[in-house]
């Protein structure tokens, strides 16, 4: 049985996007099959794995409001057991649309949509990775409906913990209504220039606040890992040595080994 894990944080800029790529990837060459789930209306986890928009047939958007099956939607990617579920922008009305539906048909519920349908994916993957949208609105919400887990990540930079207890609250107000079963999988650290003070400050004010909760692996801030989704690749596959690549294997093995398989 899969496990769906959701990486959070209403902030933009934090590296949830190139992490969701990247940990999806990094899980895939560590021979687990996964799918990576695009639920942000920008799309860019769908072209950062190489997908082109103009031939996507189904999408997420249409598995939301269930004008599709979820074998409809899965796509196979050039990169080793990783599949997706793209993103188009349609994606950025959808919840209009949900809210209708959901006035209109009974038994239809906006905020559990993409459990329904992921629940089946389970069968069929290791691990379902779910890119989440920079805000905490009807998408993000389904998308906690629907997971096992979080991971969230936090930059490293003097603002980090700001925003951290708004996200904490709807963490728990999901867990409440929603999904009692719902647990923060882990706190990831990213985007860290070692060479200042601020930024070694900064995660020990993460560390212990979350404790151990926190990744041993820190993400640095790399140009290689900036550039890699301009070429619809991770960063496995466009700079196969690179500190960027060592780091993302490095956190999916902890994935793995925190959930014991």
């Amino acid at each position: 049985m899969g496990k769906i894990i959701s990486l959070v944080n209403q902030k933009g800029g934090v590296g949830k996007t190139t992490s969701s790529i990247n940990l999806a990837a990094s899980l895939g060459a560590l021979k687990r099959r996964v799918l990576l789930v695009d639920l942000d209306p920008q799309g860019n986890t769908t072209t950062g794995i190489g997908i082109d928009k103009s031939s996507i047939k189904k999408s997420i958007y249409d598995l939301l409001l269930d004008n599709a099956q979820l074998s409809d939607t899965i796509i196979k990617t050039g990169f080793k057991n990783l599949y997706a579920i793209p993103a188009t922008i349609n994606l950025a009305g959808v919840d209009i649309e949900l809210m209708e539906k959901s006035r209109t048909e009974p038994g239809f519920s906006k905020g559990s949509q993409l459990k329904k349908h992921l629940s089946l994916a389970k069968e069929m993957f290791d691990y379902i990775i779910i890119d989440c949208p920079p805000s905490l609105g009807i998408l993000t919400t389904n998308a906690l409906t629907a997971s096992d887990s979080v991971i969230i990540p936090v930059q490293c930079e003097f603002f980090a913990l700001e925003g951290i207890m708004q996200l904490l609250n709807t963490i728990m107000l999901a867990q409440k209504n929603l999904n009692p079963s719902l647990d923060i999988e882990g706190v990831l650290l990213t985007m860290l220039d070692n060479r200042t003070n601020l930024g070694l400050e900064v995660v020990e004010d993460i560390k212990s606040y979350f404790k151990e909760r926190v990744y041993d692996t820190i993400i640095p801030r790399l140009v290689r890992l900036s550039e890699a989704p301009s070429h619809g690749k991770p960063i496995i596959a466009y700079d196969p040595h690179s500190r960027g690549t060592e780091a993302y294997l490095n956190l999916a093995k902890e994935v793995i080994e925190r959930n014991g398989n």
